[in-house]
């Protein structure tokens, strides 16, 4: 085909991947049209036609930014490279502030006119995170109240109690049970019970309105809301505000020896992370704070308090 390299750029410039090619030292000999459309709209470095440009110092200056995906890009390119790895391919996030995205790039070699050249396309896989996403969100919540499950519960723990660790901050933890819940059940049937989870699931979302705040179903009856970097004070007030809330609610329970409405007993440890203690410590805490304030005789908030670099045993009750 005397046209042939013409009809070799069409057909490049037709498909929706952005594609570059790149030589052993990482400058960019040549890119398709999507990935110069792409470069304009998004307003990346470039020159006219890109070419000169080293990717490789491009993902060497993000990689000095504290960017991890321009790291991994640009030891992934280098392998393939020095002939370390066949192929290489990445997938991460490119968000912009509008919406959410997600590509992957894949970087494979071959040989022309006696030279090597390097072959990068980035596809745009938002869809199928956002998918796999969804997938995952539906994974971790409690199917009758819509609020996170169990295991949900268990990874942000461990997630929160690392970061507080990290920036060495106080965690909160409150188990809330809610009070004789069976009478419910027995007087007014399961399809009340339900209705009245869902109810009190709604009021934990709504307290949870903060990145560092997550409220779960942690088995039965029972909730547990997670507060990072609020100590036991200020964690106190939203459960106190819990209270009011579930008062106002107003959810018939006739047949419990305490009050004619639902009512709920609450459990809230404090903790400061440190490599003496654990997730579990404050976990075993406030579940030993929830059975205290059942024997009390429920309708309560049992709280306790921990200083900064303080040991377990000090603790003291508020």
């Amino acid at each position: 085909m005397e046209k042939s390299a013409e009809f070799l750029r069409l057909v490049l410039n037709s498909i929706e991947e952005h594609i570059a090619v790149i030589d052993v030292s990482g400058v960019i000999c040549f890119v398709n049209q999507s990935w110069s459309s792409y470069g304009d709209q998004n307003q990346c470095l470039s020159n006219d036609n890109w070419t000169a440009i080293n990717y490789l110092s491009i993902c060497d200056q993000a990689s000095l930014t504290g960017d991890e995906f321009g790291r991994q890009a640009g030891t992934g390119i280098r392998q393939v490279i020095s002939g370390q790895a066949a192929s290489y391919s990445l997938e991460y996030p490119c968000h912009s502030d509008e919406e959410h995205r997600w590509f992957m790039m894949y970087v494979s070699p071959f040989e022309f006119d006696n030279a090597n050249y390097y072959v990068i396309t980035h596809q745009d896989v938002t869809e199928r995170k956002l998918a796999e996403l969804a997938v995952e969100k539906l994974a971790r919540l409690d199917g009758l109240t819509d609020i996170y499950n169990r295991r949900a519960f268990d990874e942000f723990l461990q997630k929160e109690w690392k970061l507080c660790s990290t920036l060495q901050q106080p965690i909160s933890l409150a188990l809330i049970d809610l009070d004789h819940f069976k009478q419910l059940n027995d007087c007014y049937g399961h399809l009340a019970g339900d209705d009245c989870l869902k109810q009190v699931a709604q009021l934990l979302k709504g307290l949870s309105d903060s990145p560092r705040r997550w409220c779960a179903r942690y088995g039965g009856e029972e909730f547990a809301l997670i507060m990072g970097n609020l100590d036991a004070v200020k964690a106190r007030q939203v459960c106190e505000e819990f209270f009011e809330q579930i008062q106002h609610l107003n959810i018939p329970n006739i047949g419990s020896p305490i009050a004619s409405f639902m009512t709920a007993s609450i459990g809230l440890a404090e903790a400061w992370p440190t490599n003496k203690t654990s997730a579990i410590d404050l976990l075993n805490k406030a579940d030993n704070l929830l059975y205290t304030a059942k024997e009390k005789g429920r309708n309560c908030i049992e709280v306790s308090r921990q200083s900064p670099n303080s040991e377990w045993k000090q603790l003291s009750v508020i």
